[in-house]
């Protein structure tokens, strides 16, 4: 006999659905899986024979044929046994189906015992069955909250084939998971107890880092070991508004697929991701057989920090070039190529050389200038080019980390960023932007309307310090996120000046 079950895959961020026919003659006793299936799709015949013993059924002692369409998409995975289960009970006549199976889609891991365990990308899969016309989705009761994220999705929990298979006979005994079952929203734990004032000091770094966060600008702190850079990066995080509905499903949909959902919450604060200096450029960008999202993804709306930006690869860092400009990365594979969003702020620390204290007024630094050129050059120009904001951040005086606090609080200058992110989402929504760090050139000419003073300073400042074209339109942005900080509809001389400063710096 002849059964059809669907169930979904995902490439890239797009769920594809995918028709699982299985079909029982007569023969020796075998079980195909075709229609390209990996390694842990064909290890699914052994868990699926299993579990429909462990569950109370009987495995068919015939020859079994599973095809999995299309049959040109790669399939990898173990969310298939579940309904590779349920067509071989079907086919074998062991069950009959009291529920519509042309708009269900099924998706599940099956332990041996015929549990269901928690899968990775239900989000991604919800949104994609839905637009694909299916109504209802049966998966493991873990990820139902994730699933019904999705509204006006039918979603149906189970904990075990048994539960599957009774829900599929007496569909009337089974109640649609609620809302209530939606998880939490939650503020990010890494976030607790962390501000700005707890910072001595370094008020020239924190407002570079407001002005950063205010218009998602590049930045990177330079100074000597101990001065406060990391501290400083670490509570950019708290000056980020939060995500709005549209970010927030874009977000929390990367996270499903690359399985980093932290206790089934939506994500509504920026991420903040720090990965370590050993890191590939493929785990970076995102790689892969069947290409998953990399640490620049993982970022998206938010924050991509690299400690002791010198000490990367210097292949890692160039992989940064491209999606730091175009906000996002593309990854061509021999089957097909995979586009990942890519809007992040990139942050970055790093020492001025080799020891750390070039420059510094208390201790001498030994590296010679050669060694001093050779760490910095591991940051290509292009790159460097490609950051907005460059920042030195000096040694601490005592009189300083004597304060109880300093400056402003993360909250007070959390609201600063949010008035200014209204300022430019009002100027850029018709464009689809959001962030001045996003404008073109022929943005530039309709929205920054600088001054005639104000220009003569850039246009000088051009010309004598050598400044690229890049840094040029950079300035510009910075400048008008300054004004927007200061809710002045205009650019000034002071702007500028502000913005060629942390231009030149460093």
């Amino acid at each position: 006999m002849l059964s059809k079950i669907f169930s979904c895959c995902f490439f890239g961020l797009q769920g594809y659905c995918v028709e699982i026919e299985t079909f029982i003659s007569r023969g020796l006793p075998s079980c195909s899986i075709v229609g390209l299936p990996d390694a842990s799709v064909n290890e699914s015949k052994e868990r699926v024979r299993s579990a429909i013993k462990n569950s109370g059924f009987e495995f068919p002692l015939n020859r079994i044929t599973v095809n999995m369409a299309p049959a040109d998409i790669r399939k990898e995975g173990a969310f298939y046994d579940l309904p590779i289960a349920l067509g071989i009970l079907l086919s074998s006549k062991q069950i009959a189906p009291a529920f519509p199976l042309e708009d269900t889609a099924f998706i599940g891991e099956l332990s041996l015992g015929g549990q269901l365990k928690s899968i990775k990308g239900v989000l991604t899969m919800t949104i994609s069955l839905k637009e694909m016309g299916f109504k209802r989705i049966v998966l493991p009761a873990d990820n139902a909250a994730e699933a019904l994220m999705v509204d006006e999705m039918e979603v149906y929990g189970v904990k075990s084939l048994g539960e599957a298979v009774g829900l599929l006979q007496k569909p009337d005994s089974f109640v649609c998971c609620t809302g209530d079952a939606k998880p939490a929203e939650r503020d990010d734990p890494d976030e607790r107890g962390l501000d700005l004032t707890d910072v001595k000091g370094q008020e020239n770094a924190k407002r570079a880092l407001e002005i950063a966060a205010a218009g998602m600008h590049n930045i990177i702190l330079i100074g000597p070991p101990g001065s406060g850079k990391t501290m400083l990066a670490k509570r950019l995080p708290t000056i980020l508004p939060d995500l709005n509905t549209e970010q927030s499903l874009e977000v929390t949909k990367i996270y499903s697929i690359a399985g980093k959902l932290k206790g089934k919450s939506v994500i509504r604060r920026p991420p903040f991701r720090t990965p370590h200096h050993t890191i590939s450029a493929a785990s970076l960008v995102g790689g892969g057989l069947i290409p998953k999202p990399g640490e620049i993804s993982l970022a998206h709306h938010g924050v991509l920090y690299l400690d002791e930006i010198p000490e990367f690869p210097k292949r890692s860092l160039e992989a940064l070039r491209q999606p730091a400009e175009n906000e996002t990365i593309t990854v061509a594979r021999i089957n097909a190529t995979f586009s990942f969003p890519a809007k992040f702020l990139l942050a970055a620390s790093a020492n001025p050389c080799p020891c750390g204290y070039y420059g510094d007024n208390k201790r001498e630094c030994r590296c010679s200038p050669r060694d001093i050129r050779r760490y910095f050059g591991r940051i290509s120009g292009p790159l460097m080019d490609r950051i907005d904001l460059r920042v030195e951040v000096s040694r601490i005086g005592m009189e300083d980390l004597e304060k109880k606090s300093s400056g402003l609080t993360s909250v007070q200058v959390k609201e600063r960023v949010i008035c200014a992110r209204k300022l430019q989402y009002k100027r850029l929504k018709e464009m689809g932007k959001m962030y001045n760090s996003q404008l073109s050139i022929k943005d530039i000419e309709g929205f920054c309307s600088v001054g005639a003073d104000a220009m003569d300073f850039i246009n000088n400042a051009y010309k004598n310090l050598d400044l690229s074209a890049r840094g040029y339109v950079k300035v510009l942005k910075v400048s008008r996120t300054i004004a927007d900080l200061e809710g002045r509809n205009s650019v000034g001389l002071k702007d500028v000046a502000e913005a060629l400063q942390y231009r030149i710096s460093g």
